[in-house]
């Protein structure tokens, strides 16, 4: 396949088309952002351990019944997709308090839900991504009422996939974002990535953050925390 203009380049990916309308190319870079871009820095093989983690977990949620745009790792850090047009909606699934829920709520992190919470916010970065409601997406007419309730199901369907099979090799699944797109016939896909950057993972038994928070807080072993949850999902 081909690799040929860029057509988009976000903060932690660069995507490309290739001869083939219906198919482009996701090309992992080692930058870092966080504070929605106000802090900027490099993990070092960041780049290709998103990659293979996000194909290895997509992989692993399309044998589970949930549809991706994956279609095949190209090489470490590019990735063979399938064209979708972005729903505009970033959808947060929360198993246990941390974050900016922790903040926003006035609680501790750690606090482990009965049942897992979901929010949405608005994909738009000069507005800081603001919380929405399903109300709020109808009006601004980002997705249809039956495209959400898709999203819902699937997010929920991910949690269960994701947890169980993170547990088994002793993470814990705290909170994560998801993205999905649309493909030209109009069907929800799971799109963008899940690595390191996009999910909080905490071990099992220590509680040690295995993600980008390390970064975000200047907590150090960043490369060495990512460089982990490969190891335990790769074996590399």
């Amino acid at each position: 396949m081909e690799k040929r203009e860029q057509m988009y380049e976000g903060k932690a990916k660069k995507v490309f088309a290739t001869d083939d309308d219906s198919l482009c190319i996701v090309s992992y870079k080692d930058d870092a952002t966080a504070f929605n871009g106000e802090k900027r820095g490099t993990i070092m093989g960041k780049g290709v351990i998103n990659n293979r983690l996000t194909n290895r977990l997509m992989r692993l949620l399309m044998e589970n019944g949930v549809p991706t745009h994956f279609v095949e790792e190209l090489s470490e850090r590019d990735t063979l997709v399938k064209r979708v047009k972005i729903v505009p909606l970033e959808v947060i699934i929360r198993n246990i308090s941390a974050g900016s829920f922790a903040k926003r709520y006035g609680v501790e992190e750690g606090i482990v839900f009965e049942q897992p919470t979901i929010e949405f916010s608005y994909k738009n970065d000069e507005l800081g991504d603001p919380l929405m409601n399903s109300y709020h997406a109808l009006a601004l007419k980002l997705a249809t009422a039956e495209e959400i309730e898709t999203i819902k199901a699937y997010s929920f369907k991910i949690n269960e996939v994701l947890k169980a099979f993170l547990l088994e090799h002793g993470i814990e699944l705290v909170d994560f974002k998801l993205e999905f797109g649309r493909l030209p016939d109009g069907t929800i896909v799971l799109a963008d990535e899940i690595s390191p950057d996009t999910c909080r993972f905490w071990d099992v038994e220590t509680h040690e953050k295995l993600d980008k928070d390390r970064f975000r807080r200047d907590l150090g072993g960043v490369e060495d925390a990512y460089q982990e949850v490969m190891r335990r999902i790769i074996g590399d």
